[in-house]
C-alpha cells in the first residue's frame, strides 16, 4: 500500500504515515525511493490509536443543568421535574427546510438528502424527549419501532435507529460543553 492510501485508511496525513514509517511505528520498506506500507501493521496501529482514544473519552454525565445548557426547557409540576428538549430532531441529525405553508421543502438525515415524506414520518415518530431529574435518565417517547428504513435520494437504503441517534446526539452535545 502506498502512503496516500495508507493516510486515507488511517485518516491521517501522508506526512504522518511517512513519519511512522521512518520511526518504525508501522512496518514499511522503501522501494524506488517510495514507502510501501505493510497493511497488517497499519491496521494494528489504527487499532492501537482507537483503543487509546476510547480510554481518553470522558464519561458524559447528564444533569438538568447540562440539558438546559444545550437548549432544554425545565418543567416542574408536583413530584415531576423534567427538562424537555423540543428541538430533538437536531440531535438526531434531521434537518428540514420548509415552505411558507409549513410543508417540508427539503430534508436530510446526517447530512444526506432524504425524501420529504420520510422526514415527515421520522419527525412524527417521536413525541417527547426529556431528562427526568428525579431518576437522572433521558427518555424518548416514540410511536412504533426504534428503527426506521430510510432511502436516501442517492438510492442507497439504510435502517436508522432514531432513538439511538437522539441519545448519541444529546450525549455529544453535552460532552461538547
Amino acid at each position: 500500500m502506498n502512503t496516500t492510501a495508507a493516510a486515507e485508511t488511517a485518516k491521517v496525513t501522508v506526512a504522518t504515515i511517512r513519519d511512522w514509517a521512518r520511526r518504525g511505528i508501522i512496518a514499511a520498506t522503501k522501494v524506488a525511493g517510495r514507502w510501501v506500507i505493510d497493511t497488517a501493521s497499519l491496521a494494528r496501529r489504527i487499532e492501537i490509536g482507537a483503543r487509546r482514544l476510547a480510554r481518553k473519552v470522558k464519561k458524559v454525565v447528564l444533569t438538568a443543568d447540562s440539558i438546559k445548557a444545550i437548549g432544554g426547557n425545565e418543567w416542574i409540576r408536583g413530584s415531576y421535574h423534567r427538562v424537555y428538549l423540543n428541538d430533538w430532531a437536531e440531535y438526531a441529525g434531521i434537518e428540514v427546510t420548509r415552505y411558507n405553508t409549513g410543508n417540508i421543502s427539503s430534508a436530510s438525515l446526517g447530512g444526506r438528502s432524504i425524501a420529504n415524506g420520510r422526514a415527515y414520518d421520522l419527525l412524527g415518530a417521536v413525541s417527547k424527549v426529556y431528562f427526568d431529574v428525579t431518576d437522572g435518565r433521558l427518555y424518548v417517547q416514540h410511536h412504533g419501532a426504534d428503527a426506521y428504513d430510510v432511502r436516501y435520494l442517492d438510492g442507497e437504503r439504510d435502517q436508522v435507529n432514531l432513538v439511538a441517534r437522539i441519545f448519541a446526539g444529546v450525549r455529544t452535545a453535552v460532552a461538547a460543553l
